[in-house]
């Protein structure tokens, strides 16, 4: 019984870099695995590219004419068959993550090895994530750590009676005359108090109504 035969991943390149660009062609187009169906030299090609060829893999510049990460989003956003693959010097966390968020598949940094490049085609035409490596580290740990932060942020939400009191210490007013606003015992306001010192982490009321302006909108605290 013969085996089955699989048909190459159909491919575009896009790089405002013509030597760069005719060197990937010639590089990759050597590879049995591979059909290069297309090339480009700015965003707007990699958008008619997507549009008109329907390549399983594109693989675009960060660094080129036109906004390449709004074309990105384009053909991640509608054009489901087609995934993306960034080749860049761009070795910025914060776009690496952005990327991530707006649905490519690869990430590949220029002076990694040809094999790199290639594991990302093959990878995100199975679709799965590939990044390069040792560079997938350092953007996974900034992902676990905003990940981290916004957990803390959200354990740190005022509730709407807490609220209210921030935004009367904002007045300036004592706890008597918050407890008279709020038709509320002393006491009780005291209450509040300990536990926005304690969810806010801070010492005073100064502190608190500094920590609490980071994690809500004046609006929400003058409610």
């Amino acid at each position: 019984m013969s085996l089955p035969v699989f048909a190459p991943v159909s491919v575009a390149f896009v790089d405002d870099h013509p030597i760069l660009l005719e060197g990937l062609v010639s590089l990759y187009s050597g590879k049995s695995d591979l059909k290069i169906v297309g090339e480009g030299h700015n965003a707007v090609d990699a958008i008619k590219l997507a549009e008109q060829l329907s390549p399983d893999v594109i693989v675009i510049d960060l660094s080129m004419p036109g906004d390449s990460m709004a074309a990105i989003e384009v053909i991640t956003q509608t054009m489901s068959a087609t995934k993306v693959v960034i080749f860049t010097a761009t070795s910025s966390i914060e776009t690496a993550v952005k990327a991530l968020n707006i649905g490519v598949s690869g990430y590949v940094l220029k002076g990694s090895s040809s094999t790199d490049l290639h594991e990302a085609i093959i990878a995100a035409h199975k679709g799965e994530k590939y990044m390069t490596p040792g560079f997938a580290t350092k953007v996974i740990m900034s992902m676990k750590a905003a990940e981290a932060r916004q957990k803390a942020m959200q354990n740190k939400r005022l509730s709407a009676r807490e609220e209210q009191i921030v935004g009367h210490l904002m007045r300036g007013q004592t706890n008597r005359e918050i407890a008279h606003s709020l038709d509320i015992s002393e006491k009780t306001v005291k209450h509040y108090m300990t536990i926005l010192m304690q969810k806010l982490d801070v010492r005073n009321r100064v502190e608190a109504v500094l920590a609490a302006q980071k994690i809500n909108t004046p609006s929400d605290l003058f409610n």
